[in-house]
C-alpha cells in the first residue's frame, strides 16, 4: 500500500469520527467522503487478476430497468405495507451483508497481524442436511467478522449515524473494488442508463425521494447538520460506487498501460467537479438533486475531453479488461516455460 492510499484510509476514518468531536460543514463532508471513498476504492480494485465480478452490456442495458423494477417494488411496499415490518426484514438482510462487507474491508489491514497459516488456511464448512452447500474461510476472516458483528449490532439496535455511515462506506468500497465493468463501453452505456434513471425518478415522480427517507437501511450516507428541521444531509451509495466503479476501470486501464494514474486523475476529477456542482444547485434551489445527472457528464467529459487531446481514443475504446487479463497470464506462461527449457 503506498503512502497515499494510507493516507486516504486515514482521511476517511478521520472524516467520517470527525462530527462526533467537531462541527464539520455538512456539504464539505459529503464531497470529502465520498471522494475518499472513491479513492480508496478504486486503489483496492488494483489487482494482478480483474476484479471477480464483470458486467457485460447486455447487463447494462437492463441495469436501469432492474433497477426501476426494485425501486418501484419497495415504494409499493412502504405504501401498503407496514414501514417497520419492511424496515425489520430489510435490517435483517443488511446485517448479514454488513458483516461480509465490513469484515472483507478490514481484512487486509488485519492480516499484517495474524499468524501466516490464519491468512492462508482454509475452513471449509458444510451445511447440516444440505452437505452439497458449503462454505470456505479463514480463522484471518473470523477475526474479521468479529468487529463487522459488533457494529451490525450497535447499527440494528440503534440505528445510530455513525454505524449507518461505517457500514455504508463498507459497501461502497466493496462494490468499486469487486465489481468490474469490463470495457470503457459497457461503462459508458451504464453510465447513460443511470443517468435517465436518476432524472426520471427524482424529477418526474416522488418515488425516488420517497423511498429515500422510508428506507432505514445503510444505502445512504448520513451527514449531520445544524439543522433541527433537517437534521442529516443524505447521499445515496449508488452516486459513489456506479461512477467509482467506471473511475477505477480508468485507474486500471493506466496500470495496463504502466503510465501512471494518467486518466485515472482526469476521471476522478470529473466526479470531484460533478459532486460539487450536486450540492452547489441542491443548495441553490433547496431541493433534491439526481447526483446522476451532473456526476455522469463530468466524469465521462472529463476523460473523453484527456483521451481526445492525447490521442488515446481508439486504445481506450478496445480496452478489454478480461482479454487484458488472457494475455497477461499467456505472457507469463511463456516465460515460465523459457525458464524451464
Amino acid at each position: 500500500m503506498k503512502n497515499t492510499e494510507r493516507l486516504a484510509n486515514l482521511a476517511l476514518a478521520g472524516l467520517t469520527l470527525a462530527p462526533l468531536v467537531v462541527k464539520v460543514d455538512p456539504n464539505l463532508n459529503v464531497i470529502l467522503t465520498a471522494c475518499l471513498a472513491v479513492y480508496v476504492g478504486c486503489y483496492r480494485s488494483v489487482k494482478p487478476t480483474p476484479p471477480s465480478e464483470t458486467m457485460s452490456k447486455e447487463h447494462a442495458m437492463r441495469f436501469p430497468f432492474v433497477g426501476s423494477a426494485m425501486l418501484l417494488s419497495l415504494f409499493l411496499l412502504f405504501k401498503f405495507l407496514s414501514k417497520d415490518l419492511v424496515n425489520a426484514v430489510l435490517t435483517c438482510y443488511f446485517f448479514v451483508l454488513g458483516i461480509i462487507a465490513l469484515s472483507a474491508t478490514i481484512l487486509p489491514a488485519l492480516k499484517h497481524f495474524l499468524p501466516k497459516q490464519w491468512n492462508e488456511d482454509h475452513i471449509i464448512w458444510r451445511f447440516p442436511f444440505f452437505r452439497s452447500f458449503e462454505i470456505e474461510f479463514t480463522r484471518s476472516q473470523i477475526i474479521a467478522a468479529i468487529p463487522g458483528t459488533f457494529f451490525c449490532a450497535w447499527y440494528a439496535s440503534q440505528k445510530h449515524w455513525l454505524a449507518n455511515n461505517i457500514l455504508g462506506l463498507a459497501f461502497c468500497i466493496q462494490g468499486i473494488e469487486m465489481l468490474s465493468l469490463g470495457s470503457f463501453k459497457t461503462g459508458a452505456i451504464l453510465l447513460a442508463g443511470l443517468f435517465v434513471y436518476d432524472i426520471f425518478w427524482v424529477f418526474f415522480t416522488p418515488v425516488m425521494v420517497s423511498v429515500a427517507k422510508s428506507f432505514d437501511a445503510p444505502i445512504k450516507l448520513l451527514f449531520p447538520t445544524a439543522d433541527s428541521a433537517r437534521p442529516f444531509s443524505m447521499l445515496g451509495l449508488g452516486d459513489i460506487v456506479i461512477p467509482g466503479i467506471f473511475v477505477a476501470l480508468a485507474l486500471r486501464f493506466d496500470v495496463s498501460r504502466g503510465k501512471g494514474s494518467q486518466y485515472f486523475k482526469s476521471a476522478f476529477l470529473g466526479y470531484t467537479v460533478g459532486l460539487v456542482l450536486t450540492i452547489v444547485v441542491m443548495n441553490w434551489f433547496q431541493a433534491a438533486q439526481p447526483a446522476l445527472l451532473y456526476i455522469v457528464p463530468a466524469v465521462i467529459g472529463f476523460l473523453a475531453a484527456h483521451c481526445i487531446w492525447n490521442g488515446d481514443v481508439k486504445p481506450l475504446l478496445e480496452f478489454d479488461e478480461l482479454k487484458t487479463a488472457v494475455t497477461s497470464e499467456d505472457g507469463s506462461d511463456d516465460k515460465s516455460s523459457k525458464k524451464v527449457e
